[in-house]
């Protein structure tokens, strides 16, 4: 196994980390979420609600379960924060005609969120406006005290961004042992989210496509682990 974590004195010691963006100060949990303590608001990226059936029509049998998975775990982190507002950084859905797919149980999953909480859809490229009869608030993008949130992160020396789409994983390899797992990745100036849909992928931050963003000695990545959420050396990490 590997020694991400020192010694705790408690189960909860890693469930989240402090992340400042540009000096604002939110908690990165270890579910791929992120809280904004000041805005009680709760920000995710990439749901890619409904992938399942989507692979489904096309021949490719996957369980049909993400969905659910995915809306239960969001329950419980939404829960965790008494979070107030939901910002869903856009591909929400994994296409368009995600929402007409939806269980109806699922349906009343999504209801009973949206009756605690205020909720907004970003758009996303795989769900342009598939969201709007979903209850909420549907933006192409939002600023909040100074800093956009959106899907699609902006190009090299943007500041004040949270965004999503990358879909950020990282590999490391330590004493022989190698992991690789979503994280969250930024540099105080922008923070890219990890996916958190359950059958959603990553692409390894050592890729150019971040590279082109974070210059290496600057960038700092946060790994999600099953026990927690830990920051990771960037010297650690390897490409694929």
């Amino acid at each position: 196994m590997l020694q991400l974590k020192p010694d705790r004195l408690g189960i909860d010691d890693f469930v989240d980390q402090p992340v400042v963006v540009c000096g604002k100060a939110f908690r990165a949990d270890m579910s791929g979420a992120l809280y904004w303590p000041a805005e009680r608001a709760l920000i995710v990226a990439d749901l890619h609600l409904e992938k399942g059936s989507a692979f489904a029509g096309r021949g490719q049998m996957l369980p049909p379960y993400d969905t659910r998975d995915t809306l239960d775990r969001l329950a419980r982190v939404i829960d965790r924060y008494r979070a107030e507002t939901v910002i869903a950084l856009g591909d929400s859905f994994h296409d368009a005609e995600g929402p007409s797919r939806m269980h109806a149980d699922d349906l009343q999953r999504l209801r009973l969120m949206q009756d605690h909480c205020e909720w907004i859809w970003i758009t996303g490229n795989h769900d342009p406006a598939a969201t709007g009869h979903l209850g909420g608030h549907v933006r192409d993008e939002i600023t909040v005290e100074g800093l956009r949130l959106c899907h699609e992160p902006g190009p090299a020396r943007t500041t004040h961004e949270i965004a999503g789409h990358l879909h950020p994983a990282a590999k490391v390899v330590l004493n022989g042992l190698t992991l690789r797992r979503p994280c969250f990745v930024g540099n105080s100036l922008r923070l890219i989210l990890p996916a958190f849909g359950s059958y959603t992928g990553g692409l390894n931050v050592m890729d150019e496509a971040f590279g082109s963003m974070f210059a290496s000695e600057r960038m700092a990545v946060w790994l999600l682990g099953q026990e927690g959420l830990y920051p990771v050396a960037t010297r650690l990490l390897r490409p694929d």
